[in-house]
Order: C-alpha cells, then sequence, then structure tokens
C-alpha cells in the first residue's frame, strides 16, 4: 500500500515536472529538494503509518512532503537571517547537558540499591514539615452502596450501613453481597472526596466539596439504583494531610533529595579522579 501511494505521487510529480520543466531534474528515488537537502522515497514510506486507508495515505503523504518542503525553505531563510553561532552555541550546550542528564540517570539507577523508604524516615519528614502538606480537597471516612432499587436486601441495609456496631457491620457486609453493585467500607482509611463524589450521579450544588461541611448521609434514588453514602468524619480542604496520604509526596521529595546528593558526589568523584589521572588540569585555585 505504501509503495502503491508513493508510486502515485511520483507520476503525478513527474507530470508536473513535465509542464513547469525545473532546470535540475531529480535523480531516481528523490521525491523532492531544497538546497543540498533531499526526500526520498524510502524516508516518506517510512513515515507513513501502517493501516490507513488508500485515500488516507495519499492525504498524509502529501502533507508530510509539504511540510518537509516548508520546514526546509524557512529554515534555508532562517540560517541567513539568524546568529547561527549562536544558535550553535545553544545546541552544543543542549547536546551537553542532555549527555550530562543520561549519564547521571544511568549511574543513579544502577548505583541505587533501593527506592525505598523505611517508615521511620517518612514519619520523620512528616513531623518535620507536616506544615507544607496541605489538602486541596477534602477527605472523608465513611460507608458507600449502590444497589438496584428492587433489590430485597435495601430496607435492611437502609437500617443497617450508619452504625458503628460491630455485629451490625458484620450483618451488613452479608446482606450487601448478594445484590449490591458497589460497596466501600472505608471508616478506617482516608479517600478523597471527588473519590465518592464521581461515584454518584447527585448535583452537589455549585461546591461540591461544600457539602461535607453540613451532611453525613446520602440515600437517594437515581436511575434505577439506590446510592448510600454515610460521611463519618471529614477532614476539610486546607487542613494537614495524613501521613499517608502525604506519604507519596514525602517520597518524591526524599528521592530528589537523594538524588541531589548523589549527583553532588559523582561530580566530586569525577572530578578527583581526573585530577588524579592527569585528565584535568588547573591554573586556578577552587
Amino acid at each position: 500500500m505504501r509503495y502503491a501511494v508513493i508510486a502515485l505521487l511520483c507520476i503525478t510529480a513527474a507530470s508536473c515536472g513535465s509542464r513547469n520543466s525545473a532546470p535540475d531534474a531529480l535523480p531516481e528515488g528523490v521525491l523532492a529538494g531544497v538546497g543540498d537537502a533531499t526526500l526520498t522515497r524510502a524516508a516518506l514510506d517510512q513515515a507513513i503509518p501502517t493501516g490507513l486507508s488508500p485515500d488516507d495515505s495519499t492525504r498524509f503523504a502529501r502533507a508530510y512532503i509539504r511540510n518537509w518542503i516548508d520546514t526546509r525553505l524557512v529554515e534555508d531563510i532562517a540560517t541567513r537571517a539568524v546568529d547561527m553561532d549562536e544558535i550553535d552555541r545553544i545546541v552544543q550546550q543542549y547536546r551537553r547537558d542532555a549527555i550530562m542528564r543520561a549519564y547521571r540517570d544511568r549511574m543513579f539507577r544502577e548505583e541505587q540499591q533501593s527506592t525505598t523508604f523505611s517508615d521511620s524516615l517518612v514519619a520523620d519528614y512528616y513531623s518535620r514539615h507536616s506544615s507544607e502538606f496541605l489538602l486541596q480537597r477534602p477527605l472523608i471516612k465513611g460507608v458507600y452502596i449502590k444497589l438496584p432499587d428492587d433489590a430485597r436486601e435495601l430496607p435492611a441495609v437502609r437500617r443497617l450501613y450508619r452504625s458503628t456496631r460491630p455485629a451490625d457491620i458484620d450483618r451488613l457486609e452479608k446482606e450487601v453481597l448478594g445484590s449490591a453493585i458497589h460497596y466501600d467500607y472505608f471508616r478506617d482509611r482516608w479517600i478523597d472526596w471527588e473519590q465518592a463524589e464521581a461515584r454518584i450521579p447527585y448535583d452537589f450544588g455549585a461546591n461540591p466539596a461544600d457539602y461535607v461541611k453540613t451532611h453525613r448521609n446520602l440515600d437517594v434514588s437515581l436511575g434505577g439504583f439506590t446510592y448510600l453514602l454515610e460521611i463519618s468524619d471529614v477532614l476539610p480542604a486546607g487542613s494537614v494531610m495524613p501521613l499517608e496520604t502525604a506519604r507519596p509526596l514525602i517520597e518524591d521529595r526524599l528521592m530528589a533529595e537523594r538524588r541531589r546528593a548523589y549527583d553532588a558526589t559523582l561530580r566530586t568523584r569525577l572530578f578527583d579522579r581526573a585530577l588524579s589521572r592527569g585528565t584535568l588540569r588547573l591554573n586556578c585555585d577552587l
């Protein structure tokens, strides 16, 4: 398919060329040329995605060729209009930075024995920086249940889902096993309010997060399903995050600190090694 498309384009280009009588004929296998740059059939063939229809392949090929030409024409003019020495300096600096990053990333991965952090280290960091980890949205604890409106267990579930008695909780779980679409008991952990909100197709108002300030229970029937939500505890937006919620953020910070410390060690190691081997020569005091 690709070759058929390219062949068609070549035939079209040849017919156009006979009308325009270009001064220099392009070599076989070359589709376009701008200055010393050329676009070959092989390059276009590699660029065309597989699985396209013949029409889509033709459109892609034409657009690709035109974009290639436009880019080279702008580049040709730009090289005479801008300071190419400055461009070369920027490119070289970018290349050096990219090489350094790639090398440091590789060495860091190879030399790190573990990317995990102990509970005590995370807890210590949290105790010293907890004021920096504030909630953007409320967290809640509670119970969430979704079941059909005609579920036989619905009356019993309604009586039980707000209870905190262990016997009622055990009975609730037995009642919902047979008919519940969703059942989540999270009185023992915090979840983002938006997780609960996203499960219930209910209008929580202009600022849904405010709902948790004044409501602790929801019992609503929508689209043939009953949604039950019991909120046993709330941490409002602006509160300090619980440790487990903050843990991923703390680990990101600890990893960044570890990485900075490693980079400093690596630089010192390479510096000292170069001095000892004579690769680095200095005529100044550092």
